[in-house]
C-alpha cells in the first residue's frame, strides 16, 4: 500500500510539472475554456477615417486656407549708373557712343492671398512694389500673370487681379473678434521654400508706433513669419483669414517669435476702396500732432495723456478754417475718445472727405467744439531711389 502511494504521489508530481511547463512555454497546446478566453486579446482600434477630427491637429483649418495663399515671384530691370569713362571725349572718340548702360533684372517673392474667385489678390505693397513684372504661383502649380490694381502705402497694402475664374477664395474672419491667447496660423513662402504653414498664439493686438506704416494697428503673433512670408495669410484656428503677414522684429533676418499682421478689417477696407475706385481715400484737417507725455500733461494742466496734442495748423486747412489753434488738445472726434496720435490719425482717415466732422478740444484748461469740414488727404510722395 505504501508503495502504491509512493508511485502515485510522484506521478502527480510529475503531471503537474508538466502542466507548469507547458502552460508556460507551449500554451496554445492546451484546450480552450470557452468564452473567457477571448477576453484575453483584445480587438485592434480602428484606424481614422479621412475626415475624422484630431483634438491636436489643425489640418481641417490648412485645408480650407491653404488653397487661396499663393506664392508671388516678381522682377523689375535695375540700371546700373553710367560708367564716368563713357563722358570722356577720348573715350567716345575711339569707343563710339554705342556703349549702352549696364541693366540687370533684380527678383523678389513673397505671398499673397486670393480673395474672390474671379481673380483678385490681396499682397503686401513693398511686395510688388516698382514691379514691371509680376507671377502669381497657385497652390496647385499653376502660375498666372498679375497686374496691380491699385495699391496703399500708407497701410502697406496692395490689390493684384489675375485672368482666371473659379479660383479659391479665402473665407474671411474678424480680427476684432480675436484674443491674446488665440491660436493662429501663418500660410506663406518663407525663402522661397514653397508654401509653408507655421502655429503660433496672438501674442498682442492693437501694436502701434513701430514706424513701419502710416496707418499702424497690428496684430502681433508668435507663429513664425520669415521672409517670404510678407503678404500671405494669417488665419484663425477654423481657417478663416484674420490678417496680412507683413513684418518681423528681427536682427537676425530670420524669425524670433514676433511677428506682425495688419488686421483683416483693415485690409478689406483697402480692397474694397481699391477694386471700386482703384486707390483708397481718407479725411484729413491738416494738423500735425504730437503724444502727450506727463511733462506736457502738467504743463497744459490737462490732468491726464490721452489725447494728441496739436503741434502745428497747416495754414488754409480745414483745421484752420474751423478755429484749430497750435497747443490745442483733441480729445474727441465724432464723439469718439481720442487715445493718441495714432488713435486720432485713424479716426480723422476713417471720415469721408466733405463730410462735417464734431471736434472736441481742450484749450487753456477749457473745453472747447469745432465743426469741421473733412478734406481728401494727400496721396503720399514716391519714394525715390
Amino acid at each position: 500500500m505504501l508503495r502504491f502511494w509512493l508511485i502515485f504521489s510522484q506521478a502527480a508530481t510529475i503531471a503537474v510539472a508538466v502542466l507548469f511547463v507547458v502552460s508556460t512555454f507551449r500554451p496554445e497546446w492546451l484546450p480552450a475554456r470557452g468564452t473567457s478566453g477571448a477576453l484575453l486579446q483584445a480587438p485592434p482600434p480602428a484606424a481614422p477615417g479621412p475626415g475624422a477630427n484630431q483634438a491636436n491637429s489643425h489640418y481641417e483649418a490648412v485645408r480650407r486656407a491653404a488653397p487661396s495663399v499663393v506664392n508671388i515671384f516678381t522682377s523689375k530691370e535695375v540700371r546700373s549708373p553710367r560708367h564716368p569713362l563713357l563722358n570722356d571725349p577720348l573715350f567716345r572718340r575711339f569707343f563710339g557712343d554705342q556703349l549702352p548702360d549696364e541693366a540687370s533684372r533684380a527678383a523678389s517673392l513673397g505671398s499673397g492671398v486670393i480673395v474672390s474667385a474671379n481673380g483678385y489678390v490681396l499682397t503686401n505693397h513693398h511686395v510688388v512694389e516698382a514691379a514691371d513684372e509680376i507671377e502669381v504661383a497657385l497652390a496647385d502649380g499653376k502660375k498666372l500673370l498679375a497686374k496691380v490694381v491699385g495699391n496703399d502705402p500708407e497701410t502697406d497694402l496692395a490689390v493684384l487681379r489675375v485672368s482666371s475664374e473659379n479660383l479659391p477664395s479665402i473665407s474671411f474672419g474678424s480680427s476684432e473678434a480675436l484674443r491674446v491667447g488665440d491660436i493662429v496660423l501663418a500660410i506663406g513662402n518663407p525663402f522661397g521654400v514653397g508654401q509653408t504653414v507655421t502655429s503660433g498664439i496672438v501674442s498682442a493686438l492693437g501694436r502701434t508706433g513701430l514706424g513701419i506704416n502710416t496707418f499702424e494697428n497690428f496684430i502681433q503673433t508668435d507663429a513664425a513669419i520669415n521672409p517670404g512670408n510678407s503678404g500671405g495669410a494669417l488665419i484663425d484656428a477654423q481657417g478663416n483669414l484674420v490678417g496680412i503677414n507683413t513684418a518681423i522684429f528681427s536682427r537676425s533676418g530670420g524669425s524670433t517669435g514676433i511677428g506682425f499682421a495688419i488686421p483683416v478689417s483693415t485690409a478689406k477696407m483697402v480692397l474694397e476702396q481699391i477694386v471700386k475706385n482703384g486707390s483708397v481715400t481718407r479725411g484729413w484737417i491738416g494738423v500735425e500732432v504730437q503724444e502727450i507725455t506727463p511733462p506736457l500733461a502738467e504743463s497744459f494742466r490737462l490732468g491726464g495723456t490721452r489725447g494728441a496734442l496739436v503741434a502745428y495748423v497747416l495754414p488754409g486747412s480745414p483745421a484752420a478754417r474751423a478755429g484749430v489753434k497750435q497747443g490745442d488738445v483733441l480729445v474727441e472726434v465724432q464723439g469718439r475718445p481720442v487715445a493718441d496720435p495714432a488713435g486720432m490719425l485713424n479716426l480723422i482717415a476713417a471720415l469721408a472727405p466733405g463730410q462735417s466732422a464734431k471736434l472736441k478740444l481742450r484749450r487753456q484748461g477749457q473745453d472747447v467744439d469745432a465743426s469741421i469740414t473733412v478734406g481728401r488727404r494727400p496721396k503720399p510722395q514716391a519714394r525715390v531711389e
